[in-house]
């Protein structure tokens, strides 16, 4: 088994609302590894290309609103199955019906206000790291307890 990358959004709410530790520390905690990171503000022009499959949504004008009105962490995250395994971690994106242990479930209320974005496939992980990092910004590191988290024979 490969190891795999995703990609992480931690949105505006969980900036205002002092929740960036906690969420990190559940990606660290289950094992998955940092392999980028930085903050930056979402212009509305990546606005509008990252969320273009929602442009038809009623609710597009808020979302962009509101992910353009603060900064926001963006992440690359290192792990096996990571893709499907942070999105299990997230919660249903409709945080009152996610799952209490979930990010969502145990720190939103909120279908737009729910705290992360994850990539939802492989494919959209591959074109979303892309398109908020470049090569020089992803990171190849091994940890020191790397051989705590997974057995020789699933990396």
């Amino acid at each position: 088994m490969a190891l795999e990358r995703t990609f992480v959004i931690l949105k505006p709410d969980a900036l205002q609302r002092g929740l960036i530790g906690k969420v990190i520390s559940r990606f660290e905690e289950r094992g998955l590894k940092i392999v980028a990171d930085k903050m930056g503000r979402m212009e509305k022009r990546m606005c509008d290309e990252h969320y273009s499959h929602l442009k038809d949504k009623q609710f597009f004008t808020r979302l962009v609103s509101f992910m353009t009105s603060a900064p926001v962490i963006y992440m690359v995250l290192e792990g096996a199955e990571a893709v499907e395994m942070l999105r299990g971690m997230c919660g249903a994106t409709n945080a009152r019906k996610a799952a209490v242990g979930t990010i969502r479930g145990d720190f939103a209320l909120s279908t737009q206000c729910n705290i992360i974005h994850a990539s939802d496939s492989k494919e959209t992980a591959e074109k979303e790291v892309a398109r908020f990092f470049s090569k020089e910004e992803i990171f190849e590191w091994v940890p020191s307890f790397e051989k705590f988290i997974y057995a020789d024979d699933e990396k």
